[in-house]
């Protein structure tokens, strides 16, 4: 997919466009879907951070031994949501790398979809630096903080 120039009309159509242009098959077999997209800052929010939320559906696919949803699947589903959330900041698809993805896990995901709601921290003109929580559906407890930079190309 070749980069786009930044425009006002960028929104979730668009993301959710390249969610399903860009990324490994394997990465689609999650079923996500991108629930929230977040580029332009409401009134009176000085701490706003541009981003977008994201859905990854439960699937016993996904589950390791004891129907536990595999960190694997959360720490990819995480660095999906951070790019998506790149699209927000960029205003438009631009080719980038991950560069460092540090993930803590807080508790386990288990019979249920989970929400990623990930934020640009800072974007600069060669790097991004981002934040993602992974939050259960059910209960919207905090499944996992995630970190990340990415490089952009």
């Amino acid at each position: 997919m070749q980069q786009q120039k930044e425009t006002a009309t960028f929104g979730i159509d668009e993301a959710r466009r390249v969610l399903g242009e860009v990324f490994a098959p394997w990465v689609m077999d999650l079923n996500l879907s991108i629930e929230g997209f977040d580029c332009d800052p409401p009134q009176g929010a000085p701490d706003w951070q541009p981003g977008a939320v994201l859905r990854m559906p439960f699937s016993e696919r996904l589950c390791r031994n004891g129907g536990i949803i595999s960190g694997q699947a959360l720490m990819a589903f995480a660095d999906t949501a951070m790019v998506i959330a790149n699209l927000a900041a960029n205003r438009g698809y631009r080719m980038m790398t991950t560069v460092d993805q540090t993930t803590h896990f807080m508790k386990a995901a288990s019979a249920s979809d989970v929400l990623a709601d990930a934020r640009v921290v800072r974007l600069g003109r060669t790097m991004s630096f981002g934040r993602v929580t992974l939050s259960s559906a059910a209960d919207n407890k905090p499944v996992a903080m995630v970190s990340s930079a990415f490089a952009m190309l």
